[in-house]
């Protein structure tokens, strides 16, 4: 029955996703699917007449990616399937008519402009129409939401809002990388795929379907074919999951709570010890939540026989702002290079129009974080940032002393952060004063509270954000190799086991790159 809009309707509806450090997760579905993956062969052969070849763990994936998808977003499942369905017939179209330039270029737009319309409607109406609505004084109301009033009051009731679009998760992702597809395909750098369940359990592989790493084609492709499945994949794979499991839950939860704390106060009224700790605390939260997510998905791909990209390589530890960026979400940055920087040049034509390249890509990098002027501002600063380093500063950067280097790069890390996680840029701009003495306070309580009672978690965060760990294991294992190759199983399970407690009773679990 449908029902009819209320006051409390107008509010956002808060919908449950099935994060991977959930116990749902962990002690359900992903067991479930690994039996189950398991135990199938990689391909069946049906029918006796005509023989079909049928991909049953594609299809596995094709089916779990909608299933996990679906559990939070029932409704824009119907939208990701669409999405797919134009890329793969582009694609299927594309390889038909391969020696017809015109019509190829035809099915490449067909699928660039459906995936960059998709992002503009569900994704950026809302702030464009607010733009207008603020510059010119007036009343739009974006059309998409009349629409998901009609259908919620004459068809369904889909819980989609009322007064704003609901952004469905992980869109960014998932167009971005079912269009690498029919951009590379179009350029003729990988084959076409003409298996449907094939091409769809790649854009479905639950994964990374909500939040990367951003997957192209050409990096799963000959894995989407044929794979292998073996306990040393699936150990190792294990392995990198409960390492991110780790960073995400112990970590990133439990220095995020400062933040969430900081944040929601006056900004006019903290002090600049207090600004400084809730920026830090939300600059190891970010890196903790989404490189932790990250090795997650890697390590799930690997249990199912997958090899992803890298997306962090401690970013934190970096000489130069342009380092940072090729150690942070490394898949979105190679993105922008081959499908925006290069095609518009690059650096071959000029230093004028290099500039303006790089201006471009971080302005889009910016916009594709999120609607608002906050990102935009946030990636055209570190856009800025980079075009001074290449213009000279870059070189005397790596003539300075590496922790020199590497705290200047950090605070400007840091300084990006604020514009990122403010809500506007008033917001941004007064916490940027508290943190330089706006409010004429030095230090007070809350700051000696939060500062005594963190300073661990604090010491943990910056510890776990280089690589030190890693090469303390290397010198350990040269020395007595039995003792790590031992020791590791046992490291793992007892990981599993703490971040499960911590679960079971937890009630602060955000991840924080759902809303992109």
């Amino acid at each position: 029955m449908p029902k009819k809009y209320t006051t409390e309707r107008s509010k956002r509806i808060t919908r449950k996703f099935m994060v991977f450090s959930s116990l749902t997760f962990l002690y359900y579905f992903l067991p479930i699917v690994m039996i189950i993956y398991i135990l199938l062969p990689d391909k069946v052969n049906a029918g006796k007449k005509k023989p079909i070849v049928i991909p049953t763990r594609n299809l596995l994936i094709l089916l779990t990616g909608f299933f996990f998808y679906a559990w939070g977003e029932p409704f824009y499942m119907i939208l990701m399937l669409f999405s797919t369905a134009i890329d793969y017939f582009a694609g299927r179209f594309m390889d038909k008519y391969d020696d017809n330039q015109k019509k190829r270029t035809i099915c490449l737009l067909v699928s660039v402009i459906m995936n960059v319309g998709l992002l503009a409607i569900f994704k950026y109406s809302d702030f464009f129409i607010d733009t207008i609505n603020s510059i010119f004084k007036s009343d739009i109301t974006n059309p998409i939401i009349l629409v998901n009033r009609w259908i919620n009051e004459n068809i369904y009731d889909f819980g989609l809002t009322e007064d704003r679009v609901a952004l469905p998760i992980g869109i960014s992702f998932f167009t971005f990388q079912s269009m690498s597809y029919t951009i590379d395909l179009y350029l003729r750098n990988i084959k076409v795929q003409k298996s449907f369940i094939g091409f769809t359990s790649y854009v479905t592989l639950f994964p990374q379907i909500v939040a990367g790493p951003i997957v192209r084609y050409e990096d799963v492709a000959a894995e989407i074919e044929e794979r292998t499945v073996n306990i040393n994949k699936i150990s190792e794979g294990i392995g990198k999951f409960v390492k991110g499991l780790a960073k995400k839950v112990l970590l990133a939860n439990n220095i995020g709570i400062i933040w969430t704390q900081i944040k929601a106060m006056d900004y006019s009224e903290i002090s600049v010890a207090t600004a400084w700790i809730g920026i830090l605390a939300f600059t190891f939260q970010i890196y903790f939540d989404f490189s932790g997510y990250s090795d997650m998905a890697v390590g799930l791909g690997k249990m199912l026989g997958f090899n992803f990209p890298k997306n962090f390589d401690h970013p934190y530890m970096s000489k130069s702002v342009s380092e940072f960026w090729r150690r942070w979400h490394i898949t979105l940055g190679t993105w922008f290079r081959e499908y925006v920087y290069i095609p518009l040049g690059g650096n071959r034509k000029g230093k004028g129009k290099t500039l303006r390249n790089l201006l471009i890509v971080w302005g889009l990098t910016g916009l594709w974080h999120g609607a608002s002027w906050n990102f935009i501002l946030w990636g055209l600063y570190f856009g800025v940032l980079i075009i001074i380093e290449r213009l000279g500063w870059g070189k005397i950067l790596e003539k300075l002393p590496t922790p020199i280097s590497t705290l200047y790069t950090f605070i400007l890390a840091v300084f990006g952060w604020v514009l990122f996680d403010t809500n506007t840029l008033s917001d941004a701009f007064r916490y940027f004063g508290a943190m330089f003495g706006a409010t004429g306070i030095l230090t007070d309580s809350t700051a000696t509270y939060l500062f005594t009672t963190n300073i661990v978690i604090f010491a943990l965060c910056i510890f776990a954000s280089t690589d030190w760990f890693m090469t303390l294991v290397d010198v350990v294992k040269k020395k007595k190799e039995k003792l790590v190759i031992y020791a590791t199983p046992v490291f793992i399970v007892a990981m599993l086991l703490i971040c499960t407690s911590y679960l079971v009773d937890a009630t602060y679990n955000p991840f924080l790159y759902f809303r992109f």
